[in-house]
Parts: structure tokens; sequence; C-alpha cells
């Protein structure tokens, strides 16, 4: 899967949307908007593709040589969660796989 396109205006009350897939008949789109962005330490944001769409809160924090990030999702509903999950068992592993690569190429 690929990044096919991307918008992100990174502050309080700015919007974003990406679009991922093999090709644009099969894409994907994730949107919403920014609702905190503490530089270096904190984001938030909505995931706003369905009426179900979860609050995502990330926070880094500096341990000696290495950045500890949490990741927290907030569903509107168990049966949200329940969907969300499903969808994650794959992605959610590659995609800390990739950042770690992306973070690790920089150090």
């Amino acid at each position: 899967m690929s990044l096919l396109s991307c918008e992100a205006d990174v502050r309080a009350g700015g919007k974003y949307r990406f679009e991922l897939g093999t090709d644009a008949s099969t894409s994907k789109a994730f949107f919403g908007r920014y609702l905190e962005v503490t530089p270096h330490s904190r984001l938030v944001w909505t995931n706003e593709e369905s009426d179900a769409g979860s609050v995502t809160t990330v926070t880094f924090e500096e341990k000696a040589d290495q950045t500890l990030l949490v990741l927290h999702e907030l569903y509107p509903s168990k049966e949200a969660l329940d969907d969300a999950i499903e969808g994650m068992e794959d992605g959610m592993p590659e995609q800390f796989e990739q950042l770690d690569e992306l973070l690790g190429a920089r150090c």
C-alpha cells in the first residue's frame, strides 16, 4: 500500500487528509482535524471517516537515548472499538515497523 496523497495542516484546528492504496481505484481516505499540537511531545486528532471514528492521542517522551511513543485511541462505543481492532491487526505492527525504520535511518 502506498500513500497516494497527503494534505496536513498540523496545528490545533487544522485538517488532514491521507489517501492510501495501490492505485486511485482502491484508495481509502483517512481524514479529520488536529485538536492539540505540542511540538516534540503531543498530538491529538480526530478520525472522521465514519460516525464511529476515534480520537487519537500520541505522546513522545525522551527516555535516556530512546523516545517512548504512547498511542491512545478513544472510540465512541465498544462496537466501534471492536470493528477498528479487526482492521488494525495487520496494519498497526507494519506501521510501527516502518516508523522504526524511518527513525533508525535518522539516528
